[in-house]
């Protein structure tokens, strides 16, 4: 009996004395779109090429203490589209190519968003490219085809998410630009509407925001290629300060932020503004990083990817060199080059390509597995093999969610 009792009474003392894992109150959800490893390590080889050396210069991402992979096959297909790939990361399912927060027999699919908004989080959604895109649209709109652009357009005043923000709408008319324009439709809805960081400073204490760039830019177009930027152009970093200022409170918040024209780059096998795309994001990253310092125990910080774009390689034609210098001539992208009608200047592009021995297999996606970055409260769940759909999942088990 008396041993019983001193069992018992270790028994106790151990469970008592275990803490409580801490729970994320802050979520930073980063989706590099088209980001898979070979994107970050060019990256990083090209920032060791420009310190005058061989080898790798870590992103701030890269560094992060947990690391993992995410297989990203749709519903019917090994490799998989933007919008089932999101889809999967926004909802925790499987969906069928094209086909945008449904399942594959068109039965709408909720996101975890709108779980997280009910648990009285605050909630931002942004991206580099329009917020009717595939990856942000994924987070709080269901359609049959994500290229129902106008219809996923006006879900989104519907959700009553707190910050929106980065690039415009593609059709804020209709296809036909017969339908009422989104814009006065999201600002009925109670949204202000700030175009450009100048005004979103003046207007910050809005109740519900939506963040574009200025007027007098192509405000209802994707944020610029880093490499076309000029300093008119809102940044990724800056969108991500403006969503923490905007979003923080002391419920907590979530952000989902997009990445989106490093799936541009690479559509466009285009190697000197893929690296600058994802060093655009990286900067991103760490202005959440430095939110996290003062939250250490708060805040989870999850990076991944949707797919791989371009089948990027470092290396081509049987040569153990890589050749940066060839890229240093370039001064801009091969999408704004082509949009200027400079055919020949991208052709030069696609030559210093081969000339660096930076090699692409397709123009489209592949469906290699995609790398999982994690740091701080909840982490540790992100750590080796899972499928797209287990990570929505996984920051709702961080967040302290019932899936």
């Amino acid at each position: 009996m008396k041993r019983l009792l001193i069992l018992f009474t270790l028994a106790f003392t151990v469970v008592g004395c275990q803490q409580k894992a801490p729970q994320a109150k802050y979520v930073f959800y980063f989706i590099g779109d088209g980001m898979g490893l070979a994107q970050v390590s060019l990256t990083e080889a090209w920032l060791a090429d420009r310190e005058g050396h061989i080898g790798s210069v870590p992103l701030s991402f890269s560094e992060f203490p947990v690391y993992g992979t995410a297989t990203t096959h749709s519903a019917s297909n090994i490799i998989t589209c933007s919008s089932a790939a999101g889809t999967a990361l926004a909802v925790g399912e499987k969906t069928t190519n094209n086909m945008l927060g449904m399942s594959p027999d068109t039965l709408p699919l909720q996101s975890i968003t709108y779980k997280i908004k009910e648990a009285g989080f605050a909630v931002g959604i942004t991206s580099t490219v329009t917020l009717d895109h595939a990856t942000p649209a994924a987070f709080y709109a269901s359609a049959p085809s994500r290229s129902d652009y106008y219809d996923i357009a006006l879900q989104l005043p519907e959700t009553g998410f707190d910050f929106f923000g980065g690039g415009g709408f593609i059709q804020p008319e209709g296809k036909e630009e017969d339908k009422p324009s989104v814009l006065p439709i999201i600002e009925e809805a109670g949204y202000t509407i700030a175009y450009g960081m100048e005004e979103f400073e003046a207007l910050h204490g809005a109740e519900k925001m939506v963040l574009i760039q200025e007027k007098d830019r192509d405000y209802l177009g994707a944020i610029p290629f880093a490499i076309d930027r000029t300093e008119e152009d809102m940044t990724h970093a800056e969108i991500v300060r403006a969503a923490i200022s905007f979003l923080d409170n002391e419920k907590g918040f979530f952000l989902m932020s997009e990445g989106g024209r490093i799936d541009w780059a690479c559509h466009a096998n285009d190697g000197l503004t893929t690296i600058l795309e994802t060093i655009d994001m990286d900067l991103a990253v760490q202005v959440a990083i430095e939110f996290a310092k003062k939250h250490p125990n708060e805040t989870l910080i999850v990076v991944t990817a949707d797919h791989e774009t371009g089948g990027l390689s470092l290396g081509w034609e049987k040569r153990y060199t890589m050749h940066f210098d060839q890229l240093e001539e370039q001064y801009a992208s091969k999408d704004k080059l082509l949009d200027d009608d400079k055919k020949d200047v991208v052709e030069q592009i696609e030559e210093m390509n081969r000339r660096a021995r930076i090699g692409w297999t397709t123009s489209s996606h592949t469906g290699i597995p995609v790398p999982v970055y994690a740091m701080g409260a909840g982490s540790e769940l992100f750590a080796g093999r899972m499928d797209n759909t287990d990570i929505p999942k996984k920051i709702c088990e961080a967040m302290g969610l019932l899936f």
